[in-house]
């Protein structure tokens, strides 16, 4: 009879395998960590180049406005205190020049409802380029309306307002002192204030507009052929036979029998 004693103090465990399974997860971290800290070392460097590039862009941008605080003062001086009001004047009177009012025209010749007539424009171009139109225009209160509308729908107004509205008067003062005291309705002439901004549409912005308005023109126009086309047609002369075949009918003579 064989009887197996175990005399050690503590269970026998297998440490083969872990330390096996430990290795070949650390060389699988190892494979990893080399290209990570590659991109690391990357990334750092890019990181310092673009804040070398901030920092220099920032300097520029203070070394340029201590140019612009230096000129604008020796500008306020007394003695160039005239070339400056000068060269003013004439930026503002390039801006002026550099408006188009037959295109502003064009583009209020689209939007304006008939029985609205324009009494004056005044456009206002400021230093940032933004143009801002001062209409006043006479017609009725529904006709103004409508105009408001059409500027809110165009692509060339922006933001149109009705900033205020007077009774129209032909020929000066009223003679009837009563005049003042007629309820405004829609068939009274009225004299409207509009303020409205203008944009207008560069070369490749109108190109493609009118491209959308023909196509759309052609697209109307397709049904009304198709329609046209699809109508029979009769030929004249052509002789209308008598009911149960019995042969053509005569064609009836004109004038008096």
């Amino acid at each position: 009879m064989r009887i197996t004693l175990n005399l050690a103090s503590k269970p026998y465990v297998d440490l083969r395998s872990i330390l096996k399974r430990l290795r070949i997860l650390m060389l699988i971290l190892a494979v990893l960590a080399v290209p990570l800290w590659y991109a690391l070392r990357s990334e750092r460097g890019k990181a310092a180049a673009a804040t070398a590039r901030v920092e220099a862009m920032q300097n520029n941008v203070r070394r340029l406005q201590q140019q612009q605080q230096s000129y604008q003062a020796l500008m306020q001086q007394p003695q160039n205190a005239a070339v400056l009001t000068q060269a003013d004047f004439l930026n503002g009177l390039f801006r002026r020049k550099a408006f188009s009012w037959t295109a502003t025209m064009t583009d209020l010749e689209t939007v304006l409802p008939n029985g609205v007539q324009v009494l004056s424009l005044d456009p206002e171009v400021a230093k940032d380029g933004a143009v801002s139109i001062h209409l006043r225009v006479s017609g009725g209160r529904d006709r103004a309306v409508e105009l408001v509308r059409n500027l809110e729908k165009s692509r060339h107004f922006a933001s149109p307002r009705l900033t205020g509205e007077a009774l129209a008067q032909v020929g000066g003062q009223s003679n009837n002192p009563n005049a003042a005291l007629q309820p405004v309705t829609t068939s009274i002439a009225v004299n409207f204030e509009i303020v409205s901004g203008y944009r207008p549409l560069s070369p490749d912005e109108e190109k493609s507009e009118d491209e959308a308005a023909k196509k759309s023109h052609k697209d109307d126009e397709s049904p009304a052929s198709e329609k046209r086309s699809s109508a029979p047609r009769t030929r004249r002369g052509s002789a209308m036979t008598q009911p149960g075949g019995a042969g053509p009918m005569p064609a009836k003579k004109r004038g008096v029998q």
